[in-house]
């Protein structure tokens, strides 16, 4: 049976050494302290408004074409 994440996270966890723990433990609270808050769940009825808004765009002919997203990617 395959090792659940949490036992494959201990069992390579206990083979560091004592500066290779503190520096993997600085690294999950740096990760926990970056989180951003939980995003608030949304309505069955908000999803399906958003969803009929977006079909309505792109029967609009408001749509990117994938070489537009490449780029725009590469200027975020």
């Amino acid at each position: 049976m395959a090792k659940t994440i949490d036992q494959q996270l201990q069992h390579y966890f206990m083979q560091l050494n004592e500066a290779e723990k503190k520096s993997v433990l600085q690294m999950l609270k740096t990760f926990l302290k970056g989180r951003k808050e939980k995003a608030e769940r949304v309505s069955l009825e908000q999803y399906n408004k958003e969803i009929e808004e977006a079909m309505i765009e792109v029967e609009n002919g408001e749509v990117y074409t994938h070489e537009e997203v490449v780029q725009m990617s590469k200027n975020w």
